[in-house]
């Protein structure tokens, strides 16, 4: 026969001691005459007692150190997971420069074909762009895989991609003049041209 819920809860109550008298009194008649109760109390008893004395037990010094190094290694991977979902921002963002350089150096390295950016008052010879004598060009020239000979005057910069050597004499540039030869150069170019067309 199954015992009320009543009587577990006043065993509880008696091992915390805040039962009632009544009911302490009721227990103890109960007990006396149901086998199985009285096993499941001493059983409370017990539990409660080694709970009492194992709260005396002080670990070592060194237990934490101990447990830790018979802990198995984390795996690297893990651990960079960990720190990447941890540091959402930092993760996205050095995969997006990772990505925007990676994109570049391989544009870097495919762009053979000559191109010149104006054809305004230059003439093209072959793979080299001249700006003739007497001749004025208004704004910016690119000129990718060629050479440029400046005989004239540029109201702007002059960029020379991938250019074999770049004449010219000072005075007749009136912006920067650069040559890019090196990916980092090439990539360092395309990150201050979209700062500038998104300021412009």
């Amino acid at each position: 026969m199954k015992c009320p819920d009543h009587v577990i809860q006043w065993m509880h109550d008696y091992l915390d001691g805040d039962i009632a008298p009544n009911d302490e009194r009721a227990l103890r008649e109960h007990l006396q005459h149901c086998q199985e109760c009285s096993h499941h109390f001493n059983s409370l008893k017990k539990t409660v007692a080694f709970i009492q004395h194992a709260s005396h037990l002080v670990p070592s010094v060194d237990f934490t150190a101990k447990v830790m190094a018979k802990l198995p290694k984390e795996k690297r991977r893990i651990r960079v997971g960990r720190w990447l979902k941890s540091h959402p921002f930092i993760a996205a963002a050095s995969l997006f420069v990772a990505l925007m350089v990676g994109s570049l150096y391989t544009t870097w390295n495919q762009e053979q074909q000559f191109s010149v950016s104006t054809r305004e008052n230059v003439i093209i010879q072959g793979h080299t762009v001249v700006v003739p004598k007497g001749k004025t060009v208004d704004g910016d020239i690119v000129v990718r895989n060629g050479t440029i000979k400046i005989e004239g005057k540029v109201n702007g910069n002059v960029t020379v991609i991938h250019g074999e050597k770049y004449l010219a004499s000072a005075g007749q540039v009136t912006g920067e003049v650069e040559e890019i030869n090196e990916a980092f150069d090439w990539i360092w170019y395309n990150i201050k041209s979209v700062v500038k067309d998104l300021f412009e």
